[in-house]
């Protein structure tokens, strides 16, 4: 019965994931990542190797990144064959990335339990304060290059793998504080999510393959079970939160998803020093 209840809840994340996903172009990790580390705190997964206390919580990170390659490439597929992507962003781009994606799994592996998920939290918390303001950047600012703009990537590649996601939360907001419209900032940031996220799966399964076990379901720091039943999920809700999409005014939804991202925060916050 257990088996079965958590396998409906990985469904139910892929489900919300998906649809969430399509309906306000969000990255699906911001849904993945706390609802696995609530699942994963019940599960008890330490008792399966994973060290420490914070075995639960990298596990959700490092599971979700595995979800992203597959919902990445679906959408950075419709979005290249729409002429959409700014290639001279993805090629100055993605090497930085991949670099900060890659480290992120033995930065995230060396953080505490409780800075690990002060850390997701404040990013959920930022996510959130954007969903819920209509904020527009200075019309005179341009895209840096050089060595800024190789930081910029792998600060961002960075803050994508600790937090769990494909990078939408972090490129978007950025592309469009350096002017790239929002249609382009959204087709780049899906282009890029693909390497963001088999960067960010092998680093945490590079650094967590020593200390859990492929019998126990997982591939280091990724749970087989939960990523195969999100994966299907999700795939299978996407177009149907686009659809949705075009039915239903966004704003009240993007600020009521802020809202829900904002109670998340909060809870993650009050779970670290709780």
């Amino acid at each position: 019965m257990d088996t079965l209840f958590f396998s409906i809840a990985y469904v139910l994340v892929g489900i919300a994931a998906g649809f969430l996903g399509g309906l306000l172009g969000i990255g699906g990790g911001v849904v993945i990542v706390p609802a696995l580390i609530v699942i994963f705190d019940i599960l008890d997964l330490t008792a399966h190797g994973a060290p420490g206390g914070s075995g639960a919580t990298l596990t959700a990170v490092g599971t979700s990144l595995a979800t992203i390659i597959f919902t990445s490439a679906a959408a950075a597929r419709v979005q290249i064959r729409a002429g959409m992507v700014e290639w001279p962003v993805v090629r100055s781009w993605t090497f930085f990335l991949i670099l900060g994606s890659y480290a992120a799994g033995f930065l995230a592996a060396m953080m505490s339990l409780q800075t690990l998920r002060v850390v997701i939290g404040a990013f959920l918390f930022f996510v959130a304060v954007v969903m819920l303001t209509s904020w527009k950047p200075s019309p005179h600012r341009a895209l840096p290059g050089g060595i800024m703009g190789a930081a910029i990537g792998a600060c961002g590649g960075l803050i994508s793998g600790i937090a769990g996601i494909g990078g939408g939360n972090v490129v978007v907001p950025t592309l469009v504080y350096y002017n790239i419209p929002v249609h382009r900032a959204t087709a780049t940031a899906s282009t890029l999510g693909f390497p963001i996220a088999v960067a960010g799966t092998l680093g945490y399964v590079h650094r967590g393959w020593h200390e859990t076990t492929l019998t126990d379901g997982f591939v280091g720091f990724i749970y087989l079970p939960a990523m195969l039943a999100i994966v299907l999920a999700s795939v299978l809700l996407a177009p149907v939160g686009v659809r949705a999409a075009h039915r239903i005014a966004p704003l009240p939804l993007r600020r009521a998803f802020g809202a829900l991202l904002m109670i998340v925060s909060i809870r993650m916050f009050w779970s670290a020093f709780g």
